[in-house]
């Protein structure tokens, strides 16, 4: 019982640890893997706390885990290889040393930072994936046997 009531309690800080971790990090720039793993130990703690059934049934947008990592890979790989477009080095920062920084309140918008939430969506899409199929493997296996079984008939 109290495992339950700290996995629900435990979610909304960790989201915000992980804001806190891109948006600055470690250094200046953010570090999207270490928020990402954060977000993913809350997530990890969820499906200890109540299993995998009652774990997705409680959070929704893990469903959307496949999409998340996909969604992740091609953001950070757009902005790594963007640059190459305009004959720049892979993973150039934008704007560069001198140039004007668009800014959000006080939060700066460069290349960094949607690096990092790329890597951010990447990580916690594949270790919820990876939750979810270490929390059913007999699941997955029953499903693959059938589709076997069907092909064969």
């Amino acid at each position: 019982m109290v495992l339950r009531v700290v996995a629900r309690l435990l979610l909304g800080p960790s989201i915000m640890v992980a804001a806190a971790l891109i948006v600055k990090g470690y250094t200046d720039v953010g570090d999207g893997f270490a928020a990402g793993m954060v977000v993913a130990l809350a997530i990890a703690l969820c499906y200890v706390a109540f299993g995998a059934t009652d774990a997705e049934r409680l959070l929704p947008p893990l469903r959307y885990s496949p999409h998340c990592a996909v969604g992740g890979l091609l953001l950070s790989l757009a902005v790594g290889f963007f640059p190459m477009l305009f004959n720049a080095p892979l993973f150039s920062h934008e704007p560069g040393p001198g140039e004007r920084v668009t800014t959000f309140g006080s939060l700066e918008l460069f290349t960094p930072l949607i690096f990092d939430l790329g890597i951010f969506l990447l990580v916690v899409g594949v270790m919820t994936v990876l939750l979810h199929q270490m929390a059913e493997p007999d699941a997955h296996a029953a499903d693959t046997a059938d589709d076997g079984r069907e092909k064969e008939s």
